[in-house]
């Protein structure tokens, strides 16, 4: 059975950042504009740092185990996993055209009058529907963002009425993209699990029928960019986020594999559309670091816990960086 989170507090409408947007304000309302130590730096990117990003050829990890082309691959993935926590993935396999066709129905939805998307409100207490989630407080800074999140497998956690009649092709076009990411989550599990020498189908057996969940986030430009945040500083709750890796594989892997930190800024004349997908354990599944990879110089450093226990946890907790972790972390005192 799904979490039961807490109620958080429910965003108003005028707090709504594509219709503040149309309203062109001077002056950026002060519920959006962070503090100094939390505004974002926003450097010019560098056109040769795209470069030092992993990149995964996933078409190589088909080939036979018995491969250069495999093994090479395979020790990619493992210093993409170690070093960084996310890594783009290449020759997926997903047709472009299938790809294209979510984004331009994830942008017709945002598109739609507010009064067409508030009919699938993100009711407090929970964090599927349209809106913002992880809000607690009335003094608490928003994101420059609006997201609209479904749960999509298994069914058990779906919430029908939100799943959005207009435009008229989004409810089939999510369900073909989900199946498609779905398997590519479950294949780099394999692959995962290989490279830190387990076996290809532990994840897929440990996980039973694996959660997974879509969230879709539209950031409109803002006049002041460098006062604003578009996503607070997180890490995610799941054990693949698509295409970043999250939370659950660095408890897995008792720290070896890594959980990053990410969050997402503003353009002052550019809109930007994110569209995210979750693979996580069933939420009965019991958590913890795999025995393999626990010995006298590597302890164990979390304790054992259930995912539908560490899920209530994050969402029911406001964006913090990496804090959410401290959850599992065995904590280690001085007793002299």
């Amino acid at each position: 059975m799904a979490p039961v989170p807490i109620s958080p507090i429910k965003v108003g409408h005028i707090d709504d950042v594509q219709e503040l947007r149309k309203a062109k304000p001077t002056i950026i309302p002060e519920r959006f504009v962070r503090d100094m130590t939390e505004r974002p730096t926003l450097a010019p990117t560098l056109p040769s740092a795209t470069h030092d990003i992993p990149i995964i050829n996933f078409s190589k990890l088909l080939k036979a185990t018995n491969t250069d082309e495999f093994r090479s691959e395979i020790i990619n993935l493992t210093t993409a996993c170690e070093e960084w926590g996310f890594f783009q993935v290449v020759n997926h396999g997903i047709d472009l055209s299938l790809l294209e066709s979510i984004e331009k129905v994830t942008k017709d939805f945002f598109m739609l009058p507010l009064e067409e998307k508030q009919k699938y409100p993100m009711e407090p207490g929970t964090v599927q529907g349209y809106g913002q989630a992880f809000v607690f407080s009335e003094n608490q800074k928003l994101d420059w963002c609006n997201m609209f999140a479904l749960g999509v497998e298994p069914h058990s956690i779906r919430d029908p009425k939100l799943w959005p009649s207009k435009p008229v092709e989004f409810s089939e076009t999510l369900e073909s993209y989900s199946r498609e990411v779905r398997k590519l989550c479950q294949n780099l599990l394999k692959y995962i699990a290989v490279s830190i020498g387990l076996k290809g189908d532990v994840f897929e057996e440990m996980f039973g029928v694996a959660v997974q969940a879509v969230r879709m986030n539209y950031y409109p430009p803002c006049s002041r960019p460098d006062l604003v945040m578009g996503l607070s500083p997180h890490s995610d709750g799941s054990a693949l986020t698509v295409l970043q890796q999250g939370k659950s594989s660095s408890v897995l892997t008792n720290g070896r594999y890594k959980s990053v930190e990410h969050r997402a800024v503003t353009h002052k004349e550019k809109d930007r559309l994110s569209i995210v997908t979750f693979y996580a354990p069933s939420y009965e599944v019991e958590i913890g670091p795999m025995l393999e990879l626990v010995d006298e110089n590597n302890p164990c450093k979390y304790r054992r816990y259930s995912h539908g226990e560490y899920s209530k946890h994050y969402v029911t907790n406001k964006l913090q960086g990496k804090k959410t972790l401290d959850f599992a972390k065995i904590q280690v005192t001085n007793s002299s």
